[in-house]
């Protein structure tokens, strides 16, 4: 570790031994009240240090404050493996996992900002009862009865389930058990009401409200047992009560999959989507109801609270406005508050959750943040480091995992670690100031000194992909031609409507695209690189072909696992009241199969010892052409340190993007569209995938990456630039061309934040405008 002047205070945050995932004992002191800044290449053990390591111990103790039955209903936290972690301040972890929540929870019930628009609607609108709980689409008082207070609401589809080109003797009704003669079709065609050879498309309206909705009277149904009368009953409404409104989970799944196909979701027909009853949405402030407030953008919805005089609305008014001034302030005043927090993005919602703090006058805590500039344009990371310092002069500690230079500029105290990544990585190779960073012999320090690289020749495209009047949420009749056979990046601040574009309308309109996007890898705790990239089972398979046994002996999931550990390699003790305790499993050592296995060899390994292998050693040992392949593809996308058994769910977020990239690289000639792929990713990172990106185009394909980092953009052949802003002021196009001449652009975010970029980092003058 390098020694520095700047150690912080005796009375910091101290951790001794450190041993979590990759870290190799790691022993270090943080200044309380400070920003401290965490750096490294992804996979180095910043996060191990941070998050499972300062949080999970700052949560645990937390915890334990609290009475065994509280402590029993809070989340378990396992103490980190470390000697100590001393002198915590009560944690709070704003990190990038989506919001998610249920139909209900929308941007006003997550910030709490929609409480306030209640009362002022209960206490200053016209016509009101007074009742805040009115105007709340979670309480049955006002949300609307048809939907629930969802605002969506699943129906029959007329269109699906009927032929109206047919006659009901021709077979009319698509519907399940409605076939021609069936008691179910008889309700209809013995009805006497409705003449069973007349074609549907020509019923009067009278016959269709009849066949739809008719009710009061009989019907006589015959079946091999006997004739029988029942009452009728219109084919819409038998097939709600029956098939929409039923209780699904009682019923199979075919059954499920069959009412499916004839029913259809959209805006709720009675609320249109509002989610409240009428009553509520009678009443209104200066023409518009609580509902018309919702749907505004938040930086319009500012306005309209300004514009407020009256003393009695005043005091809420001003409440509501400034916490919409905070939304505004970190970059999402182009959403609104009825925005489901479910289609959130992960820096969108990591950015709401500081804004429920930002209010807060507690001082003394400790605010961890998972990369908070992710999904921000340059412009607005410089809003993202007011926010920031103001938290630590309210005093308070900030701690911080970032890879962002204009992040790490602010920091009062930066943590390099490093070397590399994984194996090679887990020490502290820097503590000190920014400015002794940038002179540090660190991969952060050369990333922070390196001068820029200037793009000046581009790759000529090979044709065309169109995407012709898009309307998509708030795109403006949007044309464009996509470049293909060249490296494209599509830019412009949060909101602009880049994804909307691309993940959306060109993704739909031009098919076999593969889109690489940033949810979640859906694997079990037992998923390893291997198993996601399809390499165990052929694995398994040489295993058996060499030691003549069954492939099946060779998974810890299956026949091989140790019958103590049950193949996981520990053993996990959880208690109630207790925090749940993982121990090595001693009789597997923590390799996880049974002693019989171990014993089978390949090429003088045993399924363990190739599980321990990295992708790069793997490559050497492995002869079989479709295993290299696709250990080559982790090596491309710089995972070539990752073992093949280790955990997923120990991957940092830059590590499972890449990995699930590796799974895409083997078409030629094939479109891929990548949304922000720098997420997580080190400056040296960052060069990696700008090579893998490159070799991808040069072997025939077309790339497109949504993105902010402005390496990859000056380093793209084609620039497609929306804005001029976010939300209502985006949705256009600002720019076409070459980053050279984007460079000349006066009227794009991007350009000027490139052209300060290039200033800063090179010699060069920037173009003149």
């Amino acid at each position: 570790m390098s020694a520095t002047a700047d150690t912080p205070e005796t009375d910091g945050i101290r951790i001794t031994g450190a041993r979590e995932n990759n870290l190799k004992d790691v022993s270090l002191t943080l200044p309380k009240n400070k920003i401290t800044v965490f750096t490294g290449v992804s996979g180095s053990g910043k996060s191990s240090i941070v998050f499972d390591t300062i949080a999970v111990e700052a949560q645990r103790q937390l915890n334990g404050t609290f009475p065994a039955f509280i402590r029993n209903q809070l989340p378990k936290y396992e103490r980190p493996r470390a000697d100590a972690v001393e002198n915590l301040t009560a944690p709070v972890i704003v990190d990038q996992k989506p919001v998610g929540g249920n139909a209900r929870s929308t941007v006003g019930t997550m910030t709490d900002i929609y409480s306030m628009i209640r009362a002022l609607f209960a206490r200053y609108g016209s016509p009101t009862d007074g009742l805040v709980s009115t105007y709340s689409f979670n309480d049955p008082r006002g949300m609307c009865p048809e939907c629930d207070g969802l605002g969506q609401s699943v129906r029959a589809d007329v269109d699906l389930m009927l032929d109206k080109s047919k006659s009901l003797n021709e077979g009319a009704i698509r519907l399940p058990n409605y076939s021609v003669g069936t008691p179910d079709w008889q309700l209809y065609g013995n009805s006497g009401k409705l003449d069973p050879d007349k074609r549907l498309a020509d019923y009067t309206a009278d016959e269709w409200q009849l066949f739809l909705h008719g009710s009061g009277f009989k019907v006589e149904l015959k079946t091999k047992s006997g004739a029988y009368k029942t009452n009728y009953e219109g084919v819409v409404d038998r097939f709600t009560r029956l098939g929409v409104k039923r209780d699904l989970s009682t019923v199979s799944e075919r059954t499920r999959e069959a009412i499916a196909k004839f029913i259809t979701e959209g805006p709720c027909t009675s609320c249109d989507g509002a989610r409240l009853n009428p009553t509520a949405l009678a009443t209104k402030i200066d023409g518009r109801n609580i509902a018309d407030w919702s749907s505004m953008q938040i930086t319009d919805l500012i306005a309209v609270l300004a514009a407020i005089t009256d003393p009695v609305a005043t005091p809420l008014a001003t409440a509501a406005r400034t916490a919409l001034d905070r939304v505004a302030a970190i970059g999402l005043g182009y959403l609104s508050l009825d925005r489901a927090t479910s289609t959130l993005s992960g820096g969108e919602s990591q950015r709401l959750k500081l804004v429920r703090h930002l209010g807060s006058t507690l001082t003394g805590m400790t605010y961890i943040f998972d990369e908070p500039s992710v999904g921000l344009h340059p412009r607005d990371v410089g809003r993202l480091n007011d926010l920031l310092r103001a938290l630590r002069d309210q005093g308070n500690t900030v701690l911080v995992v970032e890879h962002d230079p204009d992040v790490i500029a602010i920091a009062d105290h930066v943590v390099d670690v490093g070397p590399k990544a994984g194996a090679n990585g887990g020490e502290i190779v820097y503590q000190g100031t920014v400015a002794g960073l940038r002179t540090a012999d660190t991969r952060t320090g050369e990333g922070l000194r390196r001068a820029v690289r200037t793009k000046t020749t581009f790759r000529t495209p090979t044709g065309t992909l169109p995407v012709r009047d898009a309307t998509l949420h708030n795109l403006k009749n949007v044309s464009v031609d996509v470049p293909t056979g060249v490296l494209t990046s599509v830019t412009g601040v949060a909101g602009s409507g880049k994804s909307t574009l691309i993940a959306e309308v060109f993704v739909k309109t031009h098919e076999g695209t593969v889109y690489v996007d940033q949810s979640a890898i859906a694997a079990s705790s037992r998923s390893t690189p291997a198993t996601y990239l399809g390499l165990m089972d052929p694995i398994r398979t040489l295993f058996a072909k060499s030691t003549g046994t069954a492939a099946s002996l060779f998974s810890f999931n299956s026949e091989g696992a140790c019958p103590e550990c049950q193949g996981r390699g520990v053993i996990i003790t959880e208690l109630a009241y207790m925090d749940p305790v993982t121990t090595h499993c001693d009789a597997c050592e923590g390799r996880r199969f049974k002693d019989e296995v171990l014993s089978h060899k390949l090429r003088g390994k045993s399924i363990a010892d190739v599980l321990e292998l990295t992708a790069e050693e793997a490559t050497t040992f492995f002869t079989e052409a479709p295993l290299r392949r696709k250990l080559r593809s982790l090596i491309e996308v710089g995972l070539d340190y990752l073992t093949l058994g280790q955990p997923l769910s120990t991957l940092s977020g830059g590590e499972r993007q890449r990995i699930k990239l590796a799974t895409q690289l083997t078409a030629t000639g094939t479109v891929y569209v990548l949304d922000e792929p720098t997420t997580g990713l080190h400056m040296s990172d960052v060069d990696t995938l700008l090579t893998l990106l490159n070799t991808l185009v040069d072997k025939g394909n077309t790339v497109i990456v949504i993105e902010h980092n402005l390496d990859v953009i000056q380093q793209s052949d084609w620039i497609i630039d929306l804005g001029p802003d976010g939300g209502k002021q985006g949705g256009e196009i600002i720019f076409t061309g070459t980053p050279a001449d984007l460079l000349t652009t006066a009227e794009s975010l991007t350009a000027e934040h490139l052209r300060h970029y290039r200033a800063t980092h090179t010699l060069e003058p920037a173009p003149a405008l």
